[in-house]
């Protein structure tokens, strides 16, 4: 008998068996029966015994997922297998498919490049990639990101160890300043089998150095991957295309680097900010300054914001090229984005007021009422209205006292926070995503009762006081709290506590002290419990901006509730008015108030003075090193006044001058300084002196070099003298 096909169509499901039985009469049973708990229809072919039948077939158990169906099974009729037996061969059969996958040549050299990429191994995942083309094994997008990532970093000179080609962004400041390899040199292959050994592991850093020789192969072969990838017509991402950005960044060339990103907007990929790091970071070093901005601009064009690495090298690319203006604009970048600048970037900042162009670059008269009504309107901390005066510019090292007062300068320093429009957008903001996060009308209702209630000038994180410490919750702590900071309070009126409503009921909240204090809370409109399903967090957060009041809580306000917010008003309002908590040993609670000044750069006091805080890790304000930097004044010239790179922290909060006189090498110039500061000449004086000095030198002797007799007059004169040509 010849084989035949048996269908059964069960709804949309079809399933088909093919047997070759031999028999003399066949009789099969079908047997189906529904399991509502699971969708899951279980079919099972029965081969009925009979002395005159022979069969080639086993007995088959075919299990499908299909959707629900009103079938009921044949009465009297059962299945011979349990659900559980189904389950196990299903699992086999899964387990026999992963294995089968295990053995496919792709998923093999997938998980071998991945083990590469781990290990750092270019090399070796080059010579992966060899077999498989000579092999015939196709290549996908995982492979080819993979081959590339380690190229790159290897063409760049340092290899990352990462778990896949798509880790995070690796490029820094220190890759990107490194001297790139000449474009024209070229790789010997018969040096091929002896670049494994110029890897050089430096494992405290976690980074692999590799050998001039490997740079040349590795860009050599990365390029012919790229190639490859687009003769394949594997579709190219982010990784991939940054990748060969990097490449081009080893080369020194810029603009094939950006006509990466370029092409990542064409094919409808958003570029990263590690997509414009290859681009920028090569146009900086190659003092290219006009390109370099104008990958920041196509940055800000598209939602992407540089941080300090790029804004350092911006800053860097500028103060080489004199380029007051746009000096000006990087330093009110990191101001809006940075706050507080590392080592680094504060060296690279004193290099630009050491310089002759910065001494000469400014404003001579300036209206003082529009340059406060400018650092009133801005916040406070800047006016944007361009350099103030002329002259050498003095860069200290100094600290802030807890007053705020600059201990060097003498200058007040100011607290920057939201302005009202800023405030309200901000509230606005939260509430928005409040309500959405929320269920149905409860943040309404809580906006509602803070118009009724309020206003109020502290709020209380009480679910944070209530678990300070022992992690029990302690609803006398939130007495203790609230009572001692609504002695602080102008109004002395209770503060905001906002509670999950779990916290005020249960046995324990039922305690005579306890409901007396909830009761207190009460009657003084100062408690707002909120409702089951709700985050608090939200309404202490919007309470705590919509009022401009001071927001007691030891939360950092770092989860991803808080990243929602962002950091254009977030950092600067958290700042300003978080008060931390602790208790003393006597139970009473110690406040830490907010800092008496805005720890951000604060660039322009009406004066012309900037101050700049250097990032580090404290556990007291008032010892972060600030940058004071000042024009120097007309009765204290110092040649080398700025900071030096390699100054030494402050010692006892004095001031710290980061360059000093050499008395035997500069004995002459400091009795000149000495004689100065006895006369106390008037400006009019110092002007006649400084005059009769270089009209006296270019007579005196016409051999000199005007130039520098200029110099020597502004040494003696403490001053820039200035043609206005």
């Amino acid at each position: 008998m010849a084989p035949f096909t048996f269908t059964l169509d069960f709804n949309t499901l079809q399933l088909q068996l093919r047997h070759s039985l031999f028999f003399s009469k066949p009789k099969l049973c079908r047997v189906y029966h529904p399991r509502p708990s699971t969708n899951i229809i279980t079919f099972s072919f029965i081969q009925r015994t009979q002395t005159a039948t022979k069969y080639s077939s086993s007995l088959e158990i075919v299990t499908k997922r299909a959707p629900p169906a009103s079938f009921e099974p044949k009465a009297g009729i059962s299945s011979t297998s349990s659900s559980s037996e189904v389950s196990e061969r299903v699992k086999k059969k899964k387990k026999k498919k992963k294995n089968k996958d295990k053995d496919c040549p792709e998923v093999k050299l997938k998980n071998a490049l991945d083990m590469c990429s781990k290990r750092g191994d270019v090399m070796g995942a080059l010579s992966l990639y060899d077999s498989a083309i000579s092999e015939g094994v196709k290549l996908g997008q995982h492979h080819y990101t993979v081959l590339l990532y380690l190229c790159s970093s290897a063409a760049v000179g340092v290899v990352r160890p990462a778990k896949s080609g798509s880790g995070a962004r690796t490029l820094n400041s220190h890759v990107y300043s490194n001297e790139v390899p000449n474009e024209g040199t070229h790789f010997d292959l018969d040096g091929k089998a002896e670049l494994n050994s110029d890897l050089n592991s430096t494992e405290k850093d976690e980074i692999l150095l590799v050998s001039e020789d490997v740079k040349r192969y590795a860009l050599q072969r990365g390029f012919e991957v790229y190639q490859n990838m687009c003769l394949d017509k594997v579709q190219m991402n982010e990784a991939a295309l940054t990748a060969v950005a990097r490449m081009a960044m080893s080369m020194g060339d810029g603009d094939r680097a950006f006509e990466m990103v370029r092409q990542m907007k064409d094919l409808g990929i958003s570029p990263r900010l590690r997509s414009y790091g290859p681009a920028l970071f090569t146009f900086c070093n190659n003092g290219e300054i006009d390109k370099a901005f104008a990958v920041e601009k196509h940055m800000l064009q598209h939602g992407v914001y540089p941080e300090e690495p790029e804004l350092e090298a911006l800053l860097r690319v500028s103060v080489g090229a004199g380029n007051s203006d746009k000096v000006y604009y990087v330093l009110h970048k990191l101001r809006s984005i940075v706050r507080k600048v590392s080592p680094t970037t504060s060296s690279l900042i004193v290099d630009w007021f050491k310089s002759k162009q910065a001494s000469r670059v400014g404003k001579r008269k300036w209206d003082e009422r529009l340059i406060r009504e400018a650092i009133e309107n801005n916040g406070g901390g800047w006016h944007g209205q361009g350099w103030l005066g002329k002259g050498k510019w003095e860069a200290v090292h100094t600290t802030i006292g807890k007053d705020g007062m600059c201990k060097c300068c003498q200058v007040q320093l100011t607290t920057i926070d939201l302005d009202p429009v800023e405030t309200e957008n901000f509230a606005k903001s939260v509430a928005s995503l409040a309500v959405m996060r929320e269920k149905g009308s409860n943040f309404q209702k809580f906006q509602k009762w803070l118009d009724y209630s309020g206003p109020f000038e502290a709020v209380v994180d009480a679910a944070n006081v209530g678990l300070f410490g022992q992690g029990r919750f302690m609803p006398h702590k939130i007495n203790a709290v609230a009572n001692e900071i609504r002695q602080r309070l102008p109004s002395k009126k209770f503060p905001l506590i906002i509670l999950h409503n779990k916290r005020i009921k249960g046995d324990k909240m039922d305690e005579p002290i306890n409901r007396a204090l909830i009761d207190k809370w009460n009657n003084a409109d100062a408690l707002y419990a909120t409702p089951t399903g709700s985050n608090d967090d939200w309404y202490w957060l919007y309470a705590a901006i919509k009022f401009r009041c001071l927001l007691v809580t030891n939360d950092e306000m770092r989860d991803h509730l808080f990243q929602l917010l962002g950091n254009d008003f977030f950092p600067k309002w958290k700042e300003r008015h978080q008060v931390r908590f602790s208790f003393s040993d006597t139970g009473s609670p110690v406040f830490h108030m907010p800092p008496p000044c805005s720890v951000v750069i604060q660039q322009e006091s009406e004066e012309g003075h900037w101050h700049i805080p250097i990032d580090a890790e404290l556990n007291d304000e008032s010892e972060r090193r600030w940058l004071c930097i000042t024009r120097a004044k007309l009765d204290v010239v110092s040649k080398d006044s700025s900071t030096s790179k390699d100054s030494k922290p402050l010692q006892k909060g004095e001031c710290a001058r980061s360059a000093t006189r050499n008395a035997s090498a500069k004995e002459s110039q400091h009795q000149n300084l000495v004689n100065h500061k006895e006369k106390k000449e008037t400006p009019q004086e110092l002007y006649k002196n400084v005059r009769d000095i270089f009209l006296e030198s270019v007579s005196s002797d016409k051999n000199n070099s005007i130039l520098s007799d200029i110099e020597a007059a502004e040494l003696i004169g403490g001053c820039t003298i200035d043609f206005q040509i």
